[in-house]
């Protein structure tokens, strides 16, 4: 075995499932520690950039797969700033030349995962990233009053304006035949996390796919839930962390994980006031109800307050998530960095 392959056999196989700039963030910090990373991204999107070419060239929206790819990439910061570079004028106003790369790549390729590996080999990118589907997937909220909203970026609109409760989430069509690689890459998983995230519009669309919510429930790999520092606005408002994990259950089953990863940093009074004007707040976290959904609470200072908003620092919560699954699996081959 070379050089390549021995490291590689030393470190953990992880996989991450979710999207938006939450996964992006926290690969970021990941790749510190191990080559062996696949995200696994919703595709689902269908606002801004992205839904614009979802829906001028019918293909899966780009936008969370090119901040995933950005993340893991090893390359110049000239290249880095031209991917996150944002047309201001014409026909092109808002989108990113990033989205726009990967698109002409679609055009190129035979599928959209192909396009999504040939822009991996462009940004020699630390691991892999796979979208969950190739199939054109849209996502239904059905709200406590029956109502039911099609598309992601209407949901949370939908959700203030008749300030309802969303019951549940699911996909058109019904159980979309998931990328085999990605269900490969959680099959032979060490330890697999699942966001940070939006809990309804990117992490639980990723576990309707058909196949991967089994595929995680049957593994026994690690597997960690990171709770949102923050609820959102939209999405969440007034959910507890028991909350999110009951959403997760009822979606996915109570076998999806049996760890949770939280926050405990106390965030500064006037960004909590900021944040309450939105229609959000510090994740409740209740660690008795938690307990009884079967899962174990762990917390850890792994957020960071940047130009008046809340985040997960990516290098904090890389290391205790690496800190936790030394702890879990013991014995598993891993160097330590």
């Amino acid at each position: 075995m070379d050089s390549m392959n021995s490291r590689r056999a030393s470190e953990p196989a992880i996989v991450a499932i979710g999207g938006g700039t939450g996964l992006s963030t926290m690969l970021r910090g990941l790749k510190k520690y191990s080559k062996n990373i696949t995200a696994i991204v919703t595709v689902a999107d269908d606002g801004g950039g992205s839904g614009v070419l979802r829906d001028e060239l019918n293909m899966p929206p780009p936008g969370d797969i090119r901040n995933c790819l950005q993340a893991l990439a090893n390359t110049e910061p000239t290249m880095a700033d031209l991917l996150n570079y944002r047309f201001t004028l014409g026909s092109l106003k808002g989108q990113s030349f990033g989205n726009l790369f990967l698109a002409a790549l679609n055009g190129m390729s035979d599928s959209f995962d192909q396009a999504v590996m040939k822009m991996s080999e462009v940004l020699a990118i630390t691991g892999r990233v796979l979208p969950v589907s190739n199939e054109n997937i849209w996502l239904v909220a059905e709200f406590d009053d029956g109502t039911e909203v099609v598309g992601e970026s209407v949901i949370a609109h939908h959700k203030a304006v008749h300030d309802r409760t969303i019951k549940r989430v699911r996909l058109i069509p019904d159980c979309p035949a998931a990328l085999p690689a990605s269900i490969r890459a959680i099959e032979e998983a060490d330890l697999i996390v699942l966001g940070p995230g939006s809990l309804y519009t990117s992490i639980i669309p990723n576990l309707l796919v058909d196949g991967v919510a089994e595929a995680v429930c049957e593994s026994d790999a690690v597997k960690l839930y990171i709770m949102n520092v923050m609820t959102q606005d939209g999405e969440t408002e007034g959910y507890t962390g028991a909350d999110h994990i009951r959403a997760l259950q009822k979606h996915a089953g109570s076998r999806l994980f049996s760890l949770c990863l939280a926050n405990s940093m106390e965030l500064p009074e006037e960004v909590l006031a900021r944040y309450k004007l939105w229609g959000a707040e510090q994740t409740v976290l209740d660690a008795d109800a938690i307990a009884q959904l079967g899962v174990e609470l762990i917390t850890a200072p792994v957020a960071d307050v940047r130009d008046g908003l809340v985040r997960h620092h990516p290098h904090m919560l890389a290391r205790e998530i690496m800190r936790i699954f030394l702890e879990q699996s013991p014995t598993r081959i891993y160097r330590q960095k």
